[in-house]
């Protein structure tokens, strides 16, 4: 039986991730996965799904430019809007593929990384199993991790199709543009499609949210931004909302809704998108010999490690933080526990983050509704982006910067939200602060590229250490300084 330093099951974002860090310190190494190399953050998922916003905005501005020209917009053809995801999906694919063949190629790194597609089952802890097209193997392991990622979470009263009621693993296969659609779940995915559908011009949208507003996690300045711009979109909003019915009927989907007070409506759609979370990809994955705890939300992990001692989770399949970069953090992080000591603790505090919505949302450690939960005292600054020259050149000056800093004279970063043009861009120097423990002096003084929408995190620390080019308060809601009192829970100008 053929031994190896580690076993990887699932080549999602974390395996590979993992797989190529032990090439790096030359540890034999196997990978394997049953579908497609990249997982679903690759297909039905991240890129994918993101491929759909990029072409929707790009379509939606289009549109507008057409506006101001007097123009009649031209409709997209979604045959062709399907034929440019599934390119971006296969490059991607296409890349990891070539890079792993590369790898096998090459004497350097050949004997360190094994590639088998098939199906894993862990027999022991030591011993696992790989079911392929036409064979089944063993091989044996010092260590191995788990990868298998998550998929799209079912409703049990929701008659998913895949045609009519959809999850995102089928929103991609359809036929053409549905003329309209409901999508269940106010959260992130929810919203993020939402967003894609609207900005086509093709479908009206219907979005149920439980609770009085979407995005229920963020702040309602962040909120209020998207709401707005999703409801001027032509996104029908079902508030304070619950699902008690939904069935197929002659071609169509209806559902019927509580609302808060008292009323039920019932209403007719073309499709259905359900987004309401993911679970975890783990079933007939180990034995019954094999003690892996499961929790209520997936694997349970301790700093990567489960309960049986050299087999690590990483990515989807725990109950962490589900997305792209934190399964790689993961996965990487897990090869250097395994093999040594990792350089770094692992932190979920100041993961970046983006909202792909309309416009797109970037944040990075806390916001104020978490800083308030954790009982913290903290100054804060909103910067709006009407006193930023490159939103202002770029005529699209909707947004705001909003930073946070500990009440103190060290005054640490704690959090910031980007909502705006290239937000996503403009966040990643106060994620490095962040994480180096850093106050806000270093970004004071930094010369920052102008025009770029940097500049408007640099004004917006000029603004809490009282050297400002712009004076909080003078201009309204332009750029605004306050401190947050816990024990009092209250706000005072600065």
């Amino acid at each position: 039986m053929e031994q190896y330093d580690l076993v990887i099951i699932g080549a999602g974002p974390s395996g590979y991730a993992a797989a190529m860090r032990a090439v790096d310190l030359k540890k034999k190494t196997l990978l394997i996965e049953k579908s497609v190399l990249g997982g679903a953050g690759i297909t039905n998922g991240a890129l994918s799904s993101k491929t759909l916003w990029e072409l929707s905005r790009d379509m939606l501005a289009f549109r507008k430019n057409l506006d101001r020209y007097h123009m009649q917009s031209p409709k997209a053809v979604w045959k062709e809007i399907q034929l440019e995801v599934q390119n971006a999906v296969e490059e991607r694919v296409d890349l990891l593929k070539s890079h792993l063949h590369e790898l096998q190629k090459n004497l350097k790194y050949s004997p360190y990384i094994d590639f088998i597609a098939g199906e894993a089952s862990i027999v022991s802890e030591h011993i696992v199993e790989i079911e392929t097209s036409n064979e089944r193997l063993a091989f044996e392991t010092e260590n191995i991790i788990i990868a298998t990622g998550s998929r799209p979470r079912y409703l049990p009263n929701i008659p998913i199709d895949e045609k009519h009621i959809l999850t995102s693993d089928g929103i991609e296969q359809m036929d053409d543009f549905p003329k309209s659609m409901v999508i269940v779940g106010a959260g992130v995915i929810g919203c993020e499609y939402a967003t894609i559908f609207s900005g086509f011009g093709q479908t009206k949208v219907y979005l149920i949210d439980k609770g009085d507003s979407i995005l229920p996690f963020e702040d309602p300045d962040v909120v209020a931004v998207i709401e707005k711009n999703l409801e001027a979109q032509g996104v029908h909003i079902h508030r304070s909302s619950s699902l008690t019915h939904m069935e197929r009927k002659n071609g169509k989907v209806v559902y019927k809704l509580d609302f808060s007070d008292g009323h039920q409506e019932t209403f007719e759609v073309d499709k259905a998108l359900v987004s309401v979370g993911r679970v975890p990809n783990y079933e007939n994955l180990w034995k019954e010999a094999v003690p892996i705890k499961m929790g209520q939300r997936g694997v349970e992990d301790n700093d990567t490690k489960t309960s049986v001692k050299n087999i690590y989770a990483v990515g989807d399949i725990t109950a962490d933080i589900n997305l792209v970069n934190v399964g790689e953090l993961e996965g990487r992080y897990a090869v250097e526990k395994i093999f040594g000591t990792p350089v770094k603790k692992l932190v979920y505090e100041n993961i970046s983050t983006i909202m792909f919505l309309n416009p797109e949302v970037a944040g990075v450690g806390y916001n104020e509704k978490t800083a308030q939960e954790k009982g913290l005292n903290y100054k804060v600054v909103t910067t709006d982006y009407s006193t930023i020259a490159r939103a202002v050149a770029k005529r699209n000056t909707q947004g705001f910067i909003k930073l946070l800093v500990t009440d103190d004279e060290e005054m640490k970063i704690l959090g910031m939200r980007v909502v705006g043009e290239q937000a996503s861009a403009a966040i990643q120097a106060v994620a490095l602060l962040i994480n180096m423990n850093k106050g806000i002096e270093e970004l004071a003084e930094c010369v920052h590229p102008h025009p770029s929408i940097t500049e408007g995190i640099q004004e917006s620390v000029r603004a809490l250490l009282n050297k400002s080019i712009l004076k909080s308060g003078l201009l309204k809601d332009k750029v605004n300084c306050y401190c947050y009192n816990c024990e009092k829970n209250e706000r005072a100008m600065i």
